[in-house]
């Protein structure tokens, strides 16, 4: 009993001893935390301080109307047990996340890597026009005349030419064939933030690395991209996955811009097409905090899982 209580006054000394120190550091280096304040203010003004508040009112029933009223976990019942079409819209987003998160982001890790072995003028060339597309507005122009259903539509022209199909189709409408157009669409536009910051990454990369791994026994340039390569781009890897991740679960213009909202049978339905529904056309600010909350916790446990998958790499 004697030892519990010398190894807790010891520990609890340790801490104090530790928090006076921080203060002393804190104190002697207030300069710098005065250039990170204007930052900092402004992390938690628009990230911290919403993410709160989403979580409190995930607990409350609030319709902007009137004061928000507390009611436990009714809202995460009626999520899980009581709304199919969150269900659905569970469904939709994990598919599209798991196809478009890592397949996006082993695109953008290749085409980047290709972009780096050309000459430096093609290289800025090559990147523009990779990156563009998920920045252009105009994507959604493209695709809703490629996919237009009559035969003005260029996909429904080509395949009535061929004698494929006899009538024009309604591919952004018909529920069968919304999702596998929207897949192709949000890989199409993937080459984003991560894209550059893999670019960034190779250009980063010591040349002289290269040399002395092929001193040490690296023969093909697999072995470089294993040995050498991924492991000095681990940075730019785990930033291109968060924004992998953000981007997988938080897609909501395409399927509203290509297939309307609501969709048919809300075979377009997302996580984030369901909350805007609830928050700002029903403006049921509580449930749709719940929604954000559970969507939240998902992507905090998906980067967990992908940042240890990656802290793997070249070890």
């Amino acid at each position: 009993m004697q030892q519990t209580q010398s190894f807790a006054s010891r520990y609890f000394k340790m801490k104090r001893e530790q928090f006076q120190h921080g203060l002393v550091q804190a104190k002697h280096n207030k300069v710098c935390y005065l250039f990170l304040a204007p930052y900092a203010i402004l992390f938690f003004t628009f990230f911290i301080l919403p993410i709160c508040t989403s979580i409190f009112y995930g607990f409350t029933y609030y319709n902007i109307l009137e004061p928000a009223r507390f009611i436990g976990l009714q809202n995460y019942i009626n999520l899980i047990l009581q709304d199919e079409v969150f269900l659905i819209a569970i469904k939709n987003t994990f598919v599209i996340a798991v196809i478009t998160g890592p397949v996006g982001y082993i695109l953008s890790f290749l085409f980047a890597w290709f972009i780096n072995e050309l000459p430096k003028w093609i290289r800025s060339v090559a990147v523009v026009i990779f990156y563009a597309p998920s920045i252009a507005a105009s994507a959604f122009t493209i695709f809703s005349v490629l996919f237009r259903g009559d035969a003005y539509g260029w996909f429904n022209a080509i395949l009535m030419e061929f004698g494929i199909i006899e009538a024009p189709k309604l591919w952004l409408i018909t529920p069968d064939t919304m999702m596998p157009i929207l897949i192709v669409v949000i890989l199409w536009m993937s080459m984003g933030t991560g894209f550059l910051s893999f670019v960034a990454g190779f250009q980063g990369i010591d040349r002289s690395m290269y040399e002395a791994g092929y001193v040490d026994g690296v023969r093909n340039r697999w072995q470089e991209l294993y040995h050498i390569t991924l492991p000095s781009m681990k940075p730019m890897l785990l930033f291109g996955a968060v924004m992998s991740i953000t981007n997988a679960f938080n897609v909501s213009d395409v399927p509203r811009m290509l297939c309307g909202f609501p969709s048919t049978d809300y075979a377009a339905r997302t996580v984030v097409t369901h909350l805007f529904d609830y928050g700002f056309s029903r403006f049921e600010m509580g449930y749709a905090s719940a929604i954000a909350t559970i969507l939240f916790l998902v992507m905090i446990l998906c980067k967990k899982a992908i940042t240890g998958l990656l802290g793997r790499v070249g070890t």
